[in-house]
């Protein structure tokens, strides 16, 4: 494939040139002399910066991920890999035009592009990725990423299968690169009550904790099913990845005039499983928060649904799921339930969502609006403090400054991959017991059903030659 053959600043030139005074040059091919900022020095000094490459450069890069980390110093973005082409384009353009706004100079950097992002991966100057793809192309490229040891903030999903989580959280283990999800929720900015909520269970102020409630919007059905011709620097196959060859129709995949919408692709299958992964992630995140069943997940499990028959996407519709956990605790989770998350305790409860603060224009409300973003059953539970010999969770600022804070220190991120892995198999076995009716028994050590053939066979997927997670570990080995 073809790259943009443009020269890329990077922590080499930078060091190199800081040696010599606070005007920098690039070098010769760039042409363009630098000025340092004094907050680069000190803890931002250039060899502590932190190179990033963006993976992806859609809806989530370009309205959350890239915002929130131009406002560290410590990170520098300097490269992004993206198979669309304008995409590519537009990414630059935007990453250019940041620094150039808060260094006051034209061309004070210069993004590198890549159509591959194996070849971004290959670009040892590089020390971290930010991977914002769609949900089929998650669990791959961040494998890849942990075993070309950059660091890694991935967006939920982490998987589309179990298969696939347990691949990804072993890699990052065995490579000890820094990982995070992007289950913003855990973090206190813009949303400080999901960890208050979280403690004021963990500290028994509801009293002893038996079901927590979960309410998940729905995608819509329908969808142009019509073959349309694939747009010239869009490469589609690469894009259909490890899942099977299949016609190009725009609904299907991402608009090509706005950027900030949802794409087709989100509501289709073979990309993704709907808003059982796509919020479910944050959700049954902050319930196992809470719940104090992070690296577990449940032992039975039942669900119905309703799937659409017409129209192009086929993501589910209207469901209820019923999950039972070893410790005794009902999640129950429905389509009717509003937006967030309800814990219910022998002597009280909580209720918490995000309100009225979203992080794409595109996110989804709840039935009948927003409701207000965290209740008591007893408005005193929510003032009540933790005292100081009672259960602290995990304070992080930002989830992205948290990431970038853990690749300095090398402390464990607030979402580290073995968490992720488990919120996210939550919600895949919930679309398994959509799929397979009757109750289902879970056996979150073995990460396999009971005694069900049918159900096991929803654990994994073929991967289409020469993608996929398998493809990459076998050739690995």
């Amino acid at each position: 494939m073809t790259t943009d053959k443009m020269s890329s600043y990077t922590r080499r030139d930078f060091v190199k040139t800081a040696a010599k005074g606070a005007v920098l040059t690039t070098v010769a091919m760039t042409g363009f002399p630098t000025i340092v900022p004094a907050s680069v020095f000190g803890k931002n000094a250039p060899s502590n910066r932190i190179n990033i490459g963006q993976i992806g450069c859609g809806r989530i890069a370009t309205t959350h991920d890239l915002v929130e980390t131009f406002k560290y110093d410590v990170a520098q973005i300097m490269a992004v890999a993206d198979v669309d082409r304008g995409r590519l384009r537009s990414g630059k353009q935007m990453i250019e035009g940041w620094y150039d706004k808060k260094m006051n100079k034209t061309g004070y950097v210069d993004v590198k592009t890549y159509d591959d992002y194996h070849e971004l991966l290959a670009n040892k100057d590089i020390d971290a990725v930010m991977i914002s793809t769609p949900d089929h192309w998650h669990a791959q490229p961040a494998i890849e990423a942990a075993m070309a040891g950059k660091h890694i903030y991935l967006q939920k999903p982490t998987s589309l299968t179990i298969e696939e989580g347990r691949q990804m959280s072993d890699a990052v283990r065995k490579s000890g690169v820094t990982f995070q999800l992007g289950s913003q929720q855990r973090s206190v900015n813009p949303w400080p009550q999901f960890k208050k909520a979280c403690e004021l269970v963990r500290n028994g102020r509801i009293g002893k904790l038996h079901t927590v409630h979960i309410g998940l919007p729905i995608d819509p059905s329908g969808g142009i099913t019509t073959e349309m011709s694939i747009p010239e620097g869009f490469n589609y196959d690469m894009w259909l990845g490890s899942t099977p060859e299949i016609y190009y129709t725009l609904d299907r995949v991402h608009s090509t005039t706005d950027i900030t919408s949802r794409g087709g692709w989100l509501r289709l299958e073979q990309f993704g499983a709907g808003m059982i992964t796509g919020w479910g992630v944050h959700h049954i995140d902050i319930a196992h928060w809470g719940m104090n069943t992070e690296l577990t997940g449940p032992i039975e499990i039942e669900a119905t649904s309703e799937f659409p028959k017409k129209g192009l996407w086929n993501v589910h519709g209207n469901y209820e799921v019923s999950a039972k956990y070893a410790n005794g605790v009902n999640m129950l989770m429905s389509s009717k339930n509003p937006n967030g998350i309800r814990f219910e305790g022998t002597d009280g409860w909580i209720f918490v969502s995000r309100g009225s603060v979203a992080v794409t224009s595109s996110d989804p409300t709840s039935p009948g609006g927003q409701p207000k973003a965290f209740q008591a059953s007893d408005p005193k539970i929510l003032s009540s403090i933790i005292g100081p010999k009672e259960t602290h969770l995990y304070e992080s600022p930002e989830q992205h400054g948290n990431w970038l804070d853990c690749i300095q220190s090398k402390k464990e991120t607030i979402s580290p991959a073995e968490v992720a892995h488990r919120s996210c198999s939550t919600c895949l076995i919930a679309h398994a017991a959509m799929k397979v009716p009757g109750k289902l028994y879970w056996d979150p050590k073995k990460e396999v059903f009971k005694d069900n053939v049918e159900a096991n066979k929803l654990l994994s997927r073929p991967q289409r030659f020469p993608y996929g997670t398998n493809y990459v570990l076998n050739k690995k080995s």
